[in-house]
This record gives C-alpha cells, structure tokens and sequence, in this order.
C-alpha cells in the first residue's frame, strides 16, 4: 500500500512538472510573439529599436523560455527533492548568463547606432573620429564591466564557490595579493582605456608613429589597440604603453603637415629658378594645399650645399605623394638645365714649368743587369 502510494505521488509529481514544463513554453511563445510585435511596430520610426532588435533576437530566444520556466517551476513546484532543487539552480545560473548576454547585445547596438551617426568617411572627420572612439572604448569598458557582474551573480548563486571565497579572504592577504598581481595587467588595460576614451590622447584613423613605424590606428579594444602599417602590417600595441610611453600623433588637432625635400647641389646652381621651379611643381600638384612652397639654404661645406624644400598638404598621404613629386622634379630640372650644378668630387692639379724632381733610387747590393719582360720595363738591343 505504501509503495503503490509513493508510486502515484512520484507519478503526480512528474506530471506536474510536465505541466509546468508545457505551460512556461506556451508563456514564452506568446511573450515572444507579443514582444516581437511591438518592437517591429516601434522600428518603423526608431531605427535605433530595430538595431536592438536584431541584435538581441539571439538572446532572447534563449532567456524567455528560460524565465518562463524559472518562474513555472517555483510558482508550481513539482517536488521538493534535491534533483529539483538542483535543476531549479542550473536554470537560475542559464537565466543569469543570458541576461548578461542581452545585456552585452544590447550595448552593442547602441554602440553601432552612435556610431552611425558621425560617418567617417567625410573629408573632415576629426570630430567623427573623437565621438568614434570615445564611443568604442567606453562600450568595451563597459562590457567588460557587465560581463564580471554577471559572472560574479552567478558565482554567488553557487554555495560552495561562495563560501571558498570567502574562506580564502578570511584566512591571508596572501590570495587576494595573488590575484591583485595576477589581474594587474586586465586593470591596468581598463583603466588606460578610460583614460585614453576621456582624454583621447589617440583616435581612430589617427596618423601615428610607433617604435618607429608609420601606420593609422585601425582599431581600439578593451585591451590592446591595433595599428595599420604602411605596408599592410599590423602592430598590436597594448593600451597601457600609450599612458607610459611618448609616441607621435600626426593628426592630434588637424590632419594638415608641412614635408620637408632635401637636396645636396653644388656651389654653381643659382636658386632663383629652382624656386620659380618649386613653385610651377607645386601649383600643378593636385596635393598641395596652397599653404607653404619655400625654399632654403639650410646648410653648407666644403664639397655642396644643402637646400630645403618645405610643402603643405592636406594630409600624410598627400605629403608624401607630394615630396615625392617635387624631389623627382627639382632633380630633373637640375639635370636637364644645371648638368654643372650636382655634387661632385673637387681636387686642384698644381703645373709648374720645372720638371719634377725624382725621389732617389733606393740602394740595391745586388748587381746591375739589364731590365727583362718581368721587370715591367722594355728591352734594350744591345750593339
């Protein structure tokens, strides 16, 4: 009689957690449905709410069944037994991390909408560039600040992981120490990252140079920040050594530079046409910015003189194209018109009219005989 009991409770006590299984499902479906309805009705006038929308569809098709069975299970328990007590548990943890999932999706999209609204494709995006990357840098901050909280509730939720934490805080400053050094490198990133979002000492697309390599910065993480080289390399730099090291920022507040041409001529070139030639090369550059086209002596000894071309641009790229143009066409210009005139090697021949006096001939004990093919001079014929 007890067995058949236990039996048709334990029989009752499945069923109704089928029933509560079936009826959180049918929940979910309809909080869905009705969910999505009203979000598609609000993406017609807020662009910003689709982009929420399509971001977070992933994760809520994963945490609304999961709430809904969640709140099924605890409103209409099937069992009090420690296998239910321990799937009510996993189900709370799943309830947890897909929370902090929509939460992380979310953040993107309003990162990527933010983002949209200061395009940096335009000529002049320094201010799109600054809203750009405070707005990158701030958002994976701030992820991973989500992502630790929702980490450590879920480490909460677990007794025997909260009471080790707790054992091991009591008992020494030794592991909290440990783990202080071991997550020096992860604060100290965040907080450069702070730092950089706030006051910017780098943007997207900034011209830098970094241990002596020129590139752009492509792009900004919570921990490191990766530079486009010239050649198409990339330079990963973490985000602490641009607190703790000086580098060069060419587009810091505009992206206008002066370039420098050097030329090494000789003495004989005369400089007015070089510069009337300086200025016909940079009136028909498309790169120059119509700012700075001078030429200077800046330099002299006793084998050339040193002459200095400086060239405005609107930006590197164009600065470098345009020194370029003017070195290839000031040297043409030369060769074409002042053969005289490029460096060369100088030396003075003296000539007198008295015949140079031979050094004496160096003392031989061996006796004299007359000079052979082997000797390097010619034979004599004797008579």
């Amino acid at each position: 009689m007890v067995n058949e009991l236990s039996t048709l409770w334990l029989q009752n006590a499945w069923m109704r957690f089928g029933l509560a299984v079936v009826a959180g499902l049918l929940l979910a479906v309809a909080l869905r449905a009705v969910a999505y309805a009203l979000l598609r009705r609000l993406a017609k006038s807020h662009p910003v709410t689709s982009d929420v929308m399509g971001r977070a569809s992933a994760p809520m098709e994963w945490l609304m069944p999961l709430l809904t069975l969640t709140i099924a299970m605890h409103v209409w328990p099937a069992t009090p037994s420690a296998s239910f007590a321990l799937l009510q548990h996993m189900l709370l943890i799943a309830v947890l991390a897909a929370s902090t999932w929509l939460a992380v999706r979310c953040l993107g999209a309003l990162e990527g909408a933010a983002i949209r609204r200061y395009p940096m494709d335009v000529a002049d995006n320094l201010r799109a560039r600054r809203v750009v990357t405070q707005v990158r840098v701030l958002g994976r901050t701030v992820d991973v600040i989500v992502i630790v909280i929702g980490a450590s509730i879920i480490l909460l939720t677990i007794p025997g992981v909260r009471q080790l934490g707790a054992s091991l805080l009591a008992s020494a400053g030794v592991a909290g120490l440990a783990i202080g050094l071991a997550a020096k490198p992860v604060l100290s990133n965040l907080i450069a990252g702070l730092q950089i979002a706030l006051t910017q000492p780098i943007r997207l697309d900034d011209v830098v140079i970094i241990e002596g390599e020129w590139g752009r910065i492509e792009e900004i993480t919570g921990s490191y920040v990766v530079v486009r080289i010239w050649d198409e390399r990339r330079l990963v730099v973490p985000l602490n050594w641009f607190i703790e090291n000086p580098f060069q920022n060419w587009t810091r507040t505009g992206s206008q530079l002066i370039g420098t041409v050097f030329l090494m001529l000789d003495y004989r070139m005369p400089l007015a046409p070089l510069r009337e030639e300086l200025k016909r090369l940079c009136s028909e550059a498309p790169e120059w910015d119509g700012r700075v086209c001078v030429l200077q002596v800046t330099d002299a000894n006793e084998r050339a003189m040193q002459l200095r071309a400086l060239v405005s641009a609107s930006d590197s790229g164009r600065g470098w194209d345009l020194r370029c143009h003017v070195r290839e066409g000031l040297i043409a210009y030369v060769q074409a018109n002042y053969p005289e005139a490029l460096p060369r090697w100088r030396g003075e021949l003296e000539r007198s009219g008295h015949p140079t006096e031979q050094p004496p001939m160096p003392h031989n004990p061996e006796p004299q005989h007359s000079p052979s093919p082997e000797d390097g001079g010619p034979l004599r014929e004797e008579t």
